[in-house]
């Protein structure tokens, strides 16, 4: 009788001596994913202002989308991959964001890192949080997503690597709410594990927690201990916190197996996540900042909006292969991005776009060389000097 091949698998080639960053091999159904590596954020299955045909432009390995927002194509038979149009890893997060940020994000006015000088301002959520699963009152419609809900979905959009769905605390919430939250997300993570049926999809439990390192010692060891196939660190951080999380987390999680860092992914973050035992993260950074006219390169970023970049005949960047600074100038993007029909300004944000992703997809390429290379700490004092 043959023997069932899994239909994924992740191998570590190689340690850093001096780190916990690692080398590795992550295969799907749909393509073998380099790690680590930046997933970039496609909410709706595409990422928003490119082209099926830009992917190949942009050195994109794996992407991350929607499930809350692709709720109702899940529901109608539509397909991740399908809707992408192309060949590609793609994950599918669990809908748990949405639960922070039509919830806490609201009522805190406040992100997944706290920046100085944050306070509670008492704003209104947008959702019910109960133990069978969260209530949402969206578009002046109610809609309940449960775990089990969410893997079904996830199931049905056909994802490579699907997340258990959590709760997200916002790093202004009590210590006594993280725990209860916490406990909560435990208890969810065993639902999504019993629902799961599928064997070609990864599921990946998630840590919370939130910014106390007692309770995300307690979550690394329960959610590190369960049958998953990888595992998220989620939820918030306090200022500067991130390092001394992750040192936190990342020991009681199977060597083994892939780790995911959600909705983080400045430059800074990517070498101390890095650095810290981390396989993969995704963020809207390199996409979102794109379409505002931020342009990042090796020596920081810039805002081509700027009436400096008028009449500047150079790319983007100096030595960069991206499609964009082989074939624009400075002065054109700005143009464009200074028009007013909306057609030219989303043509820029296109051109900026590309560039932004095959930046940071050259810098986990350096990354990774780095790391076979024995230089990661060398790199890291460059980027961040």
């Amino acid at each position: 009788m043959p023997v069932k091949q899994q239909k994924f698998s992740f191998k570590i080639i190689k340690k850093d001596r001096r780190t916990k960053a690692r080398l590795g091999i992550l295969r799907t159904p749909h393509g073998t994913i380099k790690t680590p590596s930046y997933v970039m954020v496609a909410t709706h299955a595409q990422i928003k202002g490119l082209k099926t045909s830009d992917l190949k432009k942009t050195k994109t390995q794996v992407v991350i989308a929607n499930t809350f927002h692709l709720w109702d194509r899940a529901l109608a038979g539509k397909k991740v991959h399908k809707i992408l149009g192309a060949k590609l890893p793609i994950m599918t997060d669990s809908g748990g964001f949405q639960v922070f940020s039509l919830g806490a994000a609201k009522e805190h006015k406040v992100g997944k890192v706290l920046k100085r000088g944050q306070h509670r301002p008492g704003g209104e959520s947008n959702l019910k949080i109960t133990e069978k699963g969260v209530y949402f009152a969206v578009d002046n419609e109610e809609r309940f997503l449960s775990p089990e809900l969410s893997i079904q979905i996830q199931e049905k959009l056909g994802a490579d690597v699907i997340f258990a769905f959590d709760e997200c605390t916002s790093p202004l919430h009590s210590f006594k709410y993280n725990k209860q939250a916490m406990e909560r997300t435990h208890r969810w993570a065993i639902r999504c594990l019993k629902t799961k049926t599928r064997d070609d999809q990864m599921l990946f439990g998630i840590v919370q927690g939130g910014t106390s390192s007692r309770l995300r010692t307690s979550s690394a060891k329960y959610i590190g201990s369960l049958s998953f196939d990888g595992f998220g660190i989620g939820g918030s951080f306090g200022e500067n916190e991130m390092a001394a999380t992750l040192k936190t987390v990342v020991k009681y999680l199977p060597d083994e197996k892939p780790r995911h860092l959600l909705g983080i992914g400045r430059v800074k973050d990517i070498f101390t996540a890095i650095e810290n035992g981390i396989d993969l993260f995704d963020c809207v950074i390199p996409t979102r900042e794109a379409r505002h006219g931020r342009i990042w390169t090796n020596a920081g970023h810039y805002d081509i909006r700027k009436s400096k970049y008028a009449n500047d005949l150079s790319s983007l960047e100096k030595k960069c292969g991206c499609w964009t600074c082989r074939t624009k100038t400075r002065a054109e993007i700005h143009m464009q991005f200074k028009g007013r029909p909306a057609s030219a300004k989303a043509s820029a944000g296109r051109f900026a776009t590309i560039h932004n992703i095959w930046f940071f997809n050259s810098l986990l390429e350096k990354i990774r060389a780095s790391i076979l290379n024995r230089t990661f700490l060398k790199l890291k004092k460059q980027y961040l000097r």
